[in-house]
Order: C-alpha cells, then structure tokens, then sequence
C-alpha cells in the first residue's frame, strides 16, 4: 500500500511539472529568444501584439490549465482576476467592466461542479446595460449548467455557451445589450483523443481591442 501511495504521489508531481512547463514554455521560449538577438520590441497594453486604436480597451484572456494553473483576466493593462491576485477559483470566472469609462465593476467566481448555480444566476440578471462582461474557465465550467444561465450568456453575445460541457475550456468578451454575436469567444471540447494533458484539453488564450461604448 505504501509503495502504491508513493507511485500515485510521483504521477501527481510529473503531471503537474509538465503542466507548468507547457503553461509557461512559449512565453519563456518567446523572451529568451528576444533576449539573445538583443531586441526590446514595443510592450502593448496587456502585453498583447499590437497596440488598439484610440477608443478600444485591450483585453487579454486566459483559461486556466487543467487544475493546476488559474486563468487571468487583463483589460486596458490592468489584470483584474489572477492566482497571484487569489481572485479566481473552479469555474467560471467573471470581471464586470464598465464599457464607456473601463472602470472595473466586479469580480466573481463561480464553482460550476458542485456550487449554486443560482449564484451565477442572480449576478448575470443584475449586469447592467453597457457592461463589458470577461469570462474565463478553470477545470470545469459546465456540469451547473442549465437552459437559463445559458440563454443569459447568449444575450450577452456568446455563441458556444449552449456547447458548453463537463472540462471544457472557455474564454469569451461580451456586453449588456450587444445587438449581435461577439466576435470574442473561443471554446474547446474536453476530447481524452485530442486533450492536451490528462483529462482536460488545452489552455485558451484570447486578446484583441474592445470597442468603447460611445453611446
């Protein structure tokens, strides 16, 4: 019994290594490679790719991975939901931003495996017209589901949310009272064929310019 412990703990640890090294791999891969040519590229908003015209927000969005590394929020280059902030947690995980000024209106998490769904409820009936709303998922973001949560995140633009399914990654940017479909919103299935770790697929990453509501 002792021996299995040990062998199960070992598993624990090498999977959780090669989750943090895949996390990070690209990004160190991206700044020791400018590091050695010498090159001190321009730094945009979020650390995106390229800079937003005026009245655009830059925004960045990440899953988590796995269950191991939380998901991050950044908009207009202040990151809003984080680890290193101790804001996110399993599930979904929402940042309210006002979409004239860009003031940050609240943060919240949502255990969708075994919290309230009525929570997440009353908090997506409360936005108000002219919210930008950023979510992102960890772990599981479906099993608390159901019919009405999803037909909110519909009205708010979402375009995979009735697809949504046990450990499948999602980061999406909408808006209270959005006329048509948000062109932000990535979703990928939790496949054991094409899962990128053990049970989980891979991490999501999403950044662009959000456009300022003017009127």
């Amino acid at each position: 019994a002792g021996m299995i412990r040990y062998v199960a703990l070992l598993i624990t640890l090498l999977g959780t290594w090669f989750i943090m090294q895949t996390y990070f791999d690209h990004r160190w891969k991206a700044i020791s490679l400018r590091s050695w040519l010498g090159q001190q590229l321009p730094r945009h908003k979020c650390g995106n790719q390229k800079s937003c015209p005026p009245n655009y927000f830059a925004f960045k969005i990440i899953s988590g991975a796995a269950n191991v590394v939380g998901p991050s929020i950044c908009f207009d280059d202040v990151v809003l939901m984080s680890s290193v902030k101790n804001n996110v947690g399993r599930g979904l995980n929402i940042a309210l931003v006002n979409g004239t000024s860009g003031q940050l209106l609240k943060v919240d998490n949502f255990d969708m495996y075994s919290g309230d769904i009525n929570k997440l409820d009353s908090f997506l009936q409360e936005i108000q017209h002219g919210t930008i709303v950023l979510t992102a998922s960890y772990d599981d973001a479906a099993t608390k589901m159901n019919d009405k949560v999803r037909t909110q995140f519909m009205e708010l633009g979402s375009r995979h949310v009735s697809e949504l399914a046990f450990r499948d990654n999602w980061v999406f940017l909408g808006a209270k009272g959005l006329k048509s479909k948000s062109p932000f919103e990535e979703h990928i299935k939790n496949n054991e064929y094409t899962n990128k770790y053990n049970g989980w697929p891979e991490l999501l990453e999403m950044e662009g310019c959000a456009p300022r509501k003017m009127d």
